[in-house]
């Protein structure tokens, strides 16, 4: 099981109380997951961010599914958008999928993506102890 540090008494808070921190077990398999887009199956790419959010989140699902793991064995996101007002669509998001697993995420506002209508990319490093 993943230890998530969260330490607001130490270190200044994030947003959400996220994480600062993960400890992982010793053994675990770790997962790494590529930058994952708001692409539907059929290529199509909502133009609302939301639900780019919540594609992206869908499809970190079945990946995590293809190594047996769950969205509890997260240990750590990297989410990059072109505006930080979709950071809103982000936590909003993060809280249904995640729950109250809150591990570290890095954001980041980039420039345009290569791929025309994509505003977000989500990667994701997951671990799972034996």
């Amino acid at each position: 099981m993943l230890t998530i540090h969260t330490l607001n008494d130490q270190i200044c808070g994030h947003r959400d109380n996220g994480g600062h921190a993960t400890e992982v077990p010793p053994n675990a398999r770790l997962l790494f997951c590529n930058g994952q887009v708001g692409a539907r199956p059929d290529g199509t790419v909502p133009e609302d961010t939301g639900q780019q959010v919540e594609v992206i989140f869908e499809r970190i699902k079945v990946i995590l599914a293809a190594a047996d793991m769950t969205f509890q064995d997260i240990a750590k996101l990297t989410v990059y958008v072109t505006d930080h007002a979709i950071f809103d669509d982000f936590y909003r998001l993060r809280g249904r999928y995640l729950g109250d697993h809150n591990p570290p995420v890095v954001l980041l506002t980039v420039g345009p993506f290569p791929r025309p209508g994509v505003e977000v990319e989500i990667e994701a490093v997951a671990a799972k102890a034996p």
